[in-house]
């Protein structure tokens, strides 16, 4: 490794030049963010040989930064990346921060109301702990049929409620009576063979389903009223169910947060009838495109579709003809644009089977 090279690895090592900590800002994700400071638009194999890691865990951070709005990628092959000036990616950063103090502090307030009001009243407590396999599948279940209007779920491995056919099942017949679910899926929940064909099925149905990297917990609200949180992991072997409280609401404004940042994986039918995509795309090639948002790449997506890199690349090269677009890049922004100007109709209209509108307005930060 040369000295310049060196010099970029070193550089955020030292823990009194990681500025950005305090910022919310990961020190893998700084030293990447330096790294392209001082070299702007290094491609992926550089950033290798520079920080000594391996690809997956560039990708990852990459993801990471392009999320916070730190990183843009650059249309070219391979593909390059280029920071964002320090002043404004610190500024962007610093507000997004001071937002999150300040929810902070309200719920702080109200649950402090909350406690104070249960000493007084000698009421029970909104946070019951429940423990078991057994119990915890039970509750699981339970709360999704006792679901009335909208279902909101974090999902990433390991599972502690097997097998998954009983979920879809269950879910399944809450989406035909019209319950609403919006789930966002973390990247490793996806490896799994026939996962996203079935999470398709589960979106023809009526889920809404997303995908972000490192899903911060796993998490199941019903109804706004109750929430399921593993309490103790890995294992998962107990369970919070908090009933309406500040705490709760605190939950769902952080689920609404992780919804605008998530890619969405499917094209919803709203925006196939708006730019007759369904007409030119066959369900293969949403599938596709389904992999590509996840992170996946050509030679993953091609095993997991049981085919030959050669075929994916190909039908890669006819969607984006189809879409009038000359590189992956523009692709994958011309569906993210379709999809976020048919959700922000969406948002401002009435669902019409269960009267419940999305709060969502915006699209996901890093399409």
């Amino acid at each position: 490794m040369n000295a310049r090279n060196g010099s970029a690895e070193r550089t955020p090592s030292n823990p009194d030049n990681r500025i950005l900590t305090s910022l919310g800002v990961s020190p893998d994700d700084e030293l990447v963010y330096r790294t392209l400071l001082a070299r702007p638009g290094a491609t992926l194999s550089q950033l290798a040989e520079i920080t000594g890691w391996d690809a997956s865990r560039l990708r990852r951070r990459t993801r990471s930064l392009e999320q916070r709005g730190m990183i843009t990628r650059v249309p070219s092959r391979p593909v390059r990346f280029t920071p964002a000036p320090p002043d404004v990616a610190v500024e962007v950063l610093a507000l997004q921060r001071q937002e999150e103090i300040e929810r902070a502090r309200l719920a702080a307030a109200g649950l402090a109301e909350q406690f104070r009001a249960g000493l007084r009243n000698g009421g029970t407590s909104p946070v019951q702990v429940l423990r078991g396999r057994e119990a915890i599948a039970q509750q699981f279940f339970q709360t999704q049929q006792m679901t009335k209007r909208e279902v909101l779920i974090l999902d990433k491995p390991p599972y502690v409620v097997e097998p998954v056919q009983r979920q879809d099942r269950i879910q399944r017949d809450q989406l035909r009576k019209g319950v609403r679910y919006r789930t966002i899926y973390d990247e490793s929940a996806l490896d799994a063979a026939g996962r996203l064909e079935g999470i398709r099925e589960l979106a023809e149905r009526g889920e809404e389903s997303r995908v972000l990297a490192d899903v911060p917990l796993k998490l199941v609200i019903a109804d706004r009223s109750i929430a399921l949180v593993p309490f103790v992991l890995p294992t998962e072997r107990e369970i919070l169910v908090l009933r309406t409280s500040a705490l709760l609401d605190s939950l769902v404004d952080l689920f609404e947060l992780l919804w605008q940042r998530a890619t969405p994986l499917w094209l919803t039918g709203d925006t196939a009838a708006a730019t007759g995509s369904r007409e030119v795309l066959s369900a293969e090639d949403e599938l596709l495109l389904a992999f590509l948002r996840a992170g996946f790449t050509d030679s993953a997506i091609a095993r997991r579709l049981g085919v030959a890199q050669r075929t994916v690349e190909r039908r890669m090269r006819k969607i984006m003809s189809l879409l009038g677009a000359r590189t992956r890049f523009q692709a994958g922004l011309r569906v993210a644009h379709m999809g976020c100007e048919c959700q922000g109709a969406d948002a401002s209209a009435p669902r019409s089977m269960n009267g419940h509108g999305s709060k969502i307005d915006s699209c996901p930060r890093h399409e």
